[in-house]
């Protein structure tokens, strides 16, 4: 017996002996007396995206429009032919303009009341928008054929989500904001506004939100372009305004709304979306272009036959261009190398190219009736928003 108890007090030393030994080298579970365990590593939040989801993101952070540089056409681009096309709201046909020689080469017969010609946000295809028609015809770049219509209800004007997922139609009539399938032009998505004739847009750089304008009723609208929601509403600060083509600047800080009745454009912090600024131009401002250096913008002032020239970096107009024997300039575009505005003159059946660098009318293009939103083509970019043409 008192060699059992020996023994056993022996074998519970040794334990004791082990379990403390595994106290002290348990891997950091247990630690002395008075030190504080380790914080386990921090995990990295995931960064926010920086844009739309789905949309190419923007080349240049200070420029939206670094991708439309002269003739920096995609490779898509390269193959159509090179034309201006006028929708003749008035004569219900499209003419076709061959740029090199400034002469009428085709008219095509289209549905009531054309409005805009608009690129597709692949740049595949022409739409041509038959306002009181109710259709949308396709016009194939690489020919110049039109296509079958296809029925679209009050498509005054057209656009696109900046990730390609939506076509966005300017119900002007219907009061309402029509997503549909870009392909199908289906309608997914009705967004109703309570104000009167909407019109024209533009996309914030990120492409989370766009700005419209509402001509009839004076007034802008924030819309969130994910959610497909009007998220703000504000009257401009006019009597009488009528807002028209919208534009955002090359750093993307700043909206430019053009004004037929405010004979001016609207300068809008489009992100605190507070009351903008007025900034006169001339009578009827009514079209808004940027030049391909991103450098100036061509305002077009259709109650008074000029065009205003707006520099970015100075921050204020710097030119006016006279169109001789007057005129009315309305909608329209920049040639792919940068050198031609072309732009419609909506009472005058006729169309104006100009000289970008000199301001000189350098043709007078007799076309069909109420010639309105002309669409040059092909243009610079990566892919289309829609309207005349704002590339990205």
């Amino acid at each position: 017996m008192p060699h059992l108890t020996k023994r056993t007090t022996a074998l519970l030393a040794g334990a004791a002996l082990v379990l403390l030994a595994g106290c002290g080298t348990g891997g950091g579970t247990t630690e002395a007396r008075g030190t504080k365990a380790a914080a386990p590593p921090a995990v990295p939040k995931p960064a926010a995206a920086p844009g739309l989801p789905g949309m190419p993101p923007v080349l240049d952070p200070k420029d939206v429009y670094a991708a439309d540089r002269p003739n920096a056409l995609s490779a898509v681009a390269k193959t159509f032919l090179p034309r201006v096309y006028v929708p003749n709201t008035g004569s219900d046909t499209v003419s076709v303009i061959d740029p090199a020689t400034y002469k009428v080469i085709e008219t095509i017969q289209v549905g009531t009341q054309p409005q805009h010609v608009v690129p597709s946000w692949d740049m595949k295809t022409l739409w041509v928008n038959n306002n009181r028609g109710h259709t949308l015809t396709p016009i194939d770049p690489t020919t110049g054929v039109a296509g079958k219509p296809v029925e679209v209800h009050d498509p005054y004007n057209l656009y696109f989500t900046p990730n390609g997922k939506y076509a966005v139609v300017m119900a002007s009539m219907d009061r309402e904001l029509v997503f549909r399938d870009p392909r199908t032009m289906n309608r997914v998505k009705t967004e109703p506004v309570s104000c009167y004739g909407v019109n024209h847009a533009d996309w914030s750089m990120d492409g989370r939100y766009f700005i419209v304008s509402c001509e009839f009723s004076g007034e802008l609208l924030k819309v969130d372009t994910e959610k497909m929601k009007v998220v703000g509403q504000q009257k401009l600060p006019f009597k009488g305004a009528m807002p028209q083509d919208v534009k955002i600047s090359p750093d993307g800080k700043t909206f430019y709304i053009a004004d037929m009745m405010a004979h001016g454009m609207w300068v809008l912090d489009g992100e605190k979306f507070t009351t903008p600024r007025l900034l006169p131009t001339g009578k009827g401002c009514h079209g808004l272009y940027v030049s391909r250096d991103s450098k100036e913008m061509y305002v077009s002032n259709r109650g008074e036959g000029s065009v205003s020239v707006f520099d970015f970096p100075k921050n204020k107009l710097t030119k006016k261009w006279w169109l001789p024997d007057g005129g009315s300039p309305d909608m329209g575009g920049v040639s792919a190398d940068g050198k031609v505005l072309w732009l419609s003159g909506r009472y005058d059946s006729e169309v104006y190219a100009i000289d970008t660098t000199t301001g000189k009318q350098l043709a007078r293009i007799p076309v069909g009736n109420g010639p309105h939103g002309l669409a040059v083509y092909p243009q610079p970019g990566r892919y289309s928003l829609g309207h005349t043409g704002i590339f990205r």
